[in-house]
C-alpha cells in the first residue's frame, strides 16, 4: 500500500487489507484493521477519539494521517416522486450529483423493496453521448476512491436508510475509470464494508470494449448495463462516439467474453429518440442483437436536455417498439423516467451554472 498517496487523505480510500498493512508497519495486530473498519463503517464514527477500543497513540497516529470528513451535501432536490437529488462538493471545490430513486422503483423498470441510489464516477465526462447532458460540459477528472464511497455514505446518513441496490449511471463513464471504481467496489461489497451484495451493484458503461473484458475477470458477480441506443453502427454512431473506436462486432466480442464469466444477464440501455433510433427496423435488429447474448432492454424514453433538440417518441410508436421486442423473444421494459422534473431522470444529470453558484451549506 502507498501510504503517501493518501496523505492527508481520507479513511474512505483504504481496504481492510490496506489497513492490516499499516496497522503491521507501526507494529499493530492485524486485529486493529478489523476493529478500525468496525468504526469507519458499522458505527460510522466521525472522530478517531470515539474509538475507544484503539490505543490512544495509534489513535493519535491515524488522526495525524487520515480523515474521517465526510463528502458534504450542498444541495438538495426532492421530486414529486420521492426520488432525490443530491449535490455533493469535493475537496476542491468541483461538485457532482447523486440520485436516490425510491423504493419502488429499479433502473431497470421494475419494482423493488430497497433504496437504490445512482452514482457518479467522474466530474463530467469525455465520451459526448448525444442524449446525454453530463459530457456538456466537458471531462474535469475522474473522481477518488473515497470519493465514489463517500457518495453512498452521504445518501445514506443523509436519509438514515441504508443503500442496499447502487447504479453506476451518474455523472462520467465508470470504466474509464477502472482501477478506482474496482477499488470502491471492494469496500462497497465487502462484509466489514458497506455491505452490499455484488448481484445489487450495476455498472453502466458507454462501450468501453477492453475495459469490460478487464471487468470480467474481477471475481464479485457485479452487473453490467450497456448504453447501446442504436443496433446498427450507422445509428450507434450518431447517438454514441464512441463507436467509431468499438463498433458493434468489438463491443459484442467484450459482451460475449463478460457472458462466459458471468450468471447475471446483461441489460441494454436504450434510449428513444425520435426519429432515430426509434423505427421497426431498429427495434428487430435489436431484437435479434439482444437474443445473441440472452441481454435483458430497458426502453427509455428521450428525456429533455437543454441545448439539445431531440424529442422522445409519441407513446404508442414507445410501445409498438416494446411490443417487437417482446414479440422477438427478448426480456424487456418500458421505463417511464423518474425525476424528471428535478433534472435527475436518465442523461439528466449536469452541473447547469446556476447550480454551481451560491450554494451553501445544507442544515
Amino acid at each position: 500500500m502507498n501510504t503517501s498517496a493518501a496523505k492527508p487523505g481520507s479513511a474512505f480510500a483504504l481496504t481492510l487489507d490496506d489497513w492490516s498493512e499499516w496497522m503491521e508497519a507501526r507494529g499493530q495486530g492485524k486485529f486493529r484493521a478489523k476493529q478500525l473498519v468496525e468504526w469507519i463503517y458499522g458505527k460510522r464514527a466521525r472522530d478517531w477519539s470515539e474509538m475507544s477500543n484503539l490505543p490512544a497513540g495509534l489513535r493519535t497516529e491515524l488522526a495525524a494521517e487520515f480523515s474521517l470528513d465526510r463528502i458534504p451535501v450542498v444541495r438538495i432536490a426532492g421530486s414529486e416522486d420521492s426520488t432525490r437529488k443530491y449535490l455533493l462538493r469535493l475537496h476542491d471545490g468541483r461538485l457532482v450529483e447523486t440520485v436516490r430513486i425510491p423504493a419502488n422503483v429499479r433502473f431497470d423498470g421494475g419494482r423493488s423493496d430497497r433504496i437504490t441510489l445512482c452514482v457518479s464516477s467522474q466530474v463530467g465526462c469525455a465520451y459526448d453521448c448525444k442524449f446525454c447532458a453530463s459530457g456538456l460540459a466537458g471531462f474535469t477528472r475522474n473522481l477518488e476512491v473515497e470519493e465514489i464511497v463517500g457518495q453512498i455514505v452521504a445518501a445514506e446518513e443523509e436519509s438514515g436508510e441504508p443503500v442496499r441496490n447502487l447504479v453506476f449511471m451518474g455523472m462520467g463513464e465508470p470504466l474509464a475509470n477502472l482501477s478506482r471504481l474496482v477499488k470502491a467496489i471492494t469496500i462497497l461489497n465487502a462484509p466489514w464494508g458497506l455491505n452490499i451484495g455484488a448481484r445489487h451493484m450495476t455498472v453502466s458503461t458507454s462501450g468501453l470494449a477492453p475495459q469490460i473484458e478487464r471487468l470480467a475477470e474481477l471475481p464479485i458477480q457485479i452487473r453490467l448495463a450497456v448504453s447501446l441506443h442504436g443496433a446498427s453502427d450507422e445509428v450507434r454512431e450518431r447517438i454514441m462516439p464512441v463507436n467509431r473506436k468499438y463498433p458493434l462486432d468489438r463491443l459484442f466480442g467484450a459482451l460475449e467474453r463478460w457472458r462466459s464469466r458471468k450468471k447475471q444477464k446483461i441489460t441494454f440501455e436504450y434510449i428513444l429518440i425520435e426519429g432515430v433510433n426509434d423505427s421497426p427496423e431498429q427495434a428487430a435488429l435489436l431484437a435479434a442483437r439482444a437474443r445473441s447474448l440472452d441481454a435483458k432492454v430497458n426502453l427509455i424514453p428521450y428525456n429533455t436536455v437543454e441545448g439539445l433538440d431531440w424529442r422522445r417518441p409519441a407513446e404508442p410508436v414507445q410501445e409498438s417498439f416494446l411490443r417487437t421486442l417482446v414479440r422477438g423473444g427478448v426480456a424487456a421494459t418500458l421505463r417511464r423516467e423518474k425525476g424528471h422534473d428535478i433534472a435527475a431522470a436518465c442523461g439528466q444529470l449536469r452541473l447547469q451554472q446556476e447550480t454551481v453558484e451560491g450554494i451553501v451549506p445544507v442544515p
